[in-house]
Parts: structure tokens; C-alpha cells; sequence
């Protein structure tokens, strides 16, 4: 008989490279780990599949099955296989091979959640992979320029690159289909951790899947909130304290209990405070970037953050 896990329950939301350096945090403190990812990449060997085939895109999967794989000969070499890309002058050139593998399965298997746990069960993964909503979805913003003027920006990549200040989100369809096992997940967390990430195309767009941001507004799990290193594309201009605002307007009524941020991302400390509180959240600053002064998360520091999240050792807010 297994022995129950004194772990807390932990869903983690985004995609991409933000996702991964959380779940490679994570896998260090809990067993009982779930990745929840977007499915509105429509770029590159994802983006091609996508179309050519109609299936969710699979990068941002794949990208969060390597990332909880474990530092053994196993799991390096499968992640490994899972993010090598071909190079060649044919149609196969930049496809990743675990892109191929993820849809071969979703083909064989005719269920995505059943072609992703096989995977996760290849690679050993440390947790459970999922995607946010069961069809593929398209990204759509309104952007201000700096004339003032205001476009429609439609798909993940263009948000993702758009000139100007994101000033309102949508999805397409508008009331897309949760995942039935994302929903579930969010709801018997014991925590749920939003970010770090493209913050609008990776991390935000959660919160218009409608039976997922429910299920975010009423789970009885805590929730943290990791803000990103630097800004990128996406939050140019931004600061910590506007990325808060930014989900506070997308998601007025969810409450937020910690804001974890790394000091060197956080301008002005005292409104970084008052903009968590806003939110009903407590802004705790730990150490969590390499130490050579890159805007990547360490994977240690980020880990041992999280631990004392939720250990409830979060000392003052200075950290």
C-alpha cells in the first residue's frame, strides 16, 4: 500500500519557458505536482501541426513534460530526445521530436490527457502534464501604440511581439471548453502558482477559460503569484507594480495570498507592498535568479522560495 504523500498538492499554470523554470522549482518540493499549460501557440514546429493537422500545439506540453523530468541518465536523455529539433532542408526542419511524439499519440489514443500521461510515464516525469482547454485557441489583444492609436493584435506569437501597451485580452473561441482534469486539479490544490511567464499570452490567458478561472476563483488552495525577472515584448515599460494591476483588472475578484518576487525585479518596494495587498496578498522577496546575473531563475533558490511559501515561513517582506 502507498503511503500518503505529506506533500501539498501543487498546480502550476503558464507555458513556455516561464512554466518550465517553476516546475523544475517544484519538482524539488512536492510530489503531488500539476502542470496546467496554454494552448494558443500558433508559431513554429507547434504552429505547423496545429494547422496541418488540427490538434492542440503541442510546444508549451512538451516544454512542461521535460521540464519535470529528474537529474538521472533516464531523464536527461529524455528530455533530451523531447526538445531535440531536426535541421534540414525538408519539411521535417525545426519540428521538435516530442511535438511529433505528443501528436503521434494524441492520434493513436484519440484523448490528449491520456497521450500526455503516457508521455509523462516515458520520461518518469516528477507530475502530471494537462492542457487548459480541450481545442486549440487564438490569442486576440487590444494594443495601444505609441501614437495613441489602438489595433486588434490576433494570435499568440504577434501578442507575444506586439509593439505598443496591451490594453485588454481576449481569446477566441470566447467560451472555449476547459480541460475536465485542469478543472479538477485547480480545485483539489493545496496550492496554485500563476507565473512567472509572458504574462498576458502565457500566464493571464488562464483566466478566459471560463470553467478554469472559475474553478481559480473557488478552489479553497492558496494561491502565489511569481512575478517575472525583466520584462519582456509582452511588458516593455512594465513594472512589478503594473503587472499586478494588470491582473487585478483581468481578474478583479480573485484573491492572491502571496506575491513572490526576486528584489532586482521590484522598482519601488513599498508599492509593490500596497499593489499584493491590494489583492489580499502578502509580497515576499527571495533570491531566486542565477547568481551571474542573467534574468533566469535558479532552479535551487527558486525551490527553496517555494518551500518556505508554503511552510508558511515567509518571514518579513523584505525576505
Amino acid at each position: 500500500m502507498a503511503v500518503p504523500s505529506n506533500k501539498p498538492a501543487v498546480v502550476a499554470l503558464g507555458g513556455g519557458h516561464g512554466l518550465s523554470a517553476s516546475l523544475r522549482a517544484l519538482r524539488h518540493v512536492s510530489d503531488r505536482l500539476t502542470a496546467v499549460c496554454t494552448v494558443a501557440d500558433d508559431g513554429g514546429s507547434s504552429g505547423r501541426l496545429r494547422e496541418e493537422l488540427g490538434v492542440l500545439p503541442p510546444g508549451d506540453l512538451r516544454m512542461a513534460l521535460a521540464a519535470l523530468t529528474d537529474d538521472s541518465d533516464w531523464g536527461r536523455t529524455w528530455s533530451a530526445v523531447l526538445q531535440h529539433r531536426f535541421a534540414s532542408e525538408g519539411p521535417l526542419d525545426k519540428h521538435a521530436v516530442g511535438n511529433l511524439l505528443i501528436t503521434a499519440l494524441w492520434e493513436l489514443l484519440g484523448d490528449p490527457v491520456t497521450g500526455l500521461d503516457w508521455v509523462a510515464r516515458l520520461l518518469g516525469a516528477r507530475g502530471r502534464v494537462l492542457p487548459m482547454a480541450a481545442v486549440p485557441l487564438v490569442v486576440e489583444a487590444d494594443v495601444r501604440g505609441a501614437d495613441n492609436s489602438l489595433q486588434t493584435v490576433v494570435g499568440q506569437v504577434n501578442v507575444a511581439t506586439a509593439q505598443g501597451r496591451i490594453e485588454q485580452l481576449r481569446v477566441l473561441p470566447h467560451d472555449p471548453p476547459a480541460c475536465d482534469e485542469a478543472v479538477a486539479a485547480v480545485r483539489a490544490a493545496d496550492w496554485v502558482v500563476l507565473g512567472p511567464g509572458s504574462w498576458y499570452s502565457s500566464v493571464l490567458v488562464h483566466l478566459l477559460v471560463p470553467r478554469l478561472a472559475q474553478a481559480l476563483h473557488e478552489t479553497t488552495a492558496r494561491r502565489c503569484v511569481t512575478l517575472n525577472l525583466s520584462p519582456d515584448a509582452e511588458t516593455s515599460g512594465l513594472t512589478a507594480v503594473d503587472l499586478l494591476d494588470v491582473l487585478h483588472k483581468h481578474a478583479p475578484a480573485l484573491r492572491i495570498d502571496v506575491v513572490l518576487a526576486d528584489p532586482s525585479a521590484v522598482e519601488d518596494v513599498d508599492e509593490a507592498e500596497r499593489a499584493a495587498e491590494s489583492l489580499g496578498a502578502r509580497l515576499v522577496m527571495r533570491q531566486v535568479a542565477l547568481g551571474d546575473g542573467t534574468a533566469q531563475h535558479d532552479a535551487l533558490r527558486l525551490a527553496a522560495a517555494y518551500r518556505d511559501v508554503f511552510d508558511g515561513v515567509i518571514g518579513d517582506v523584505a525576505g
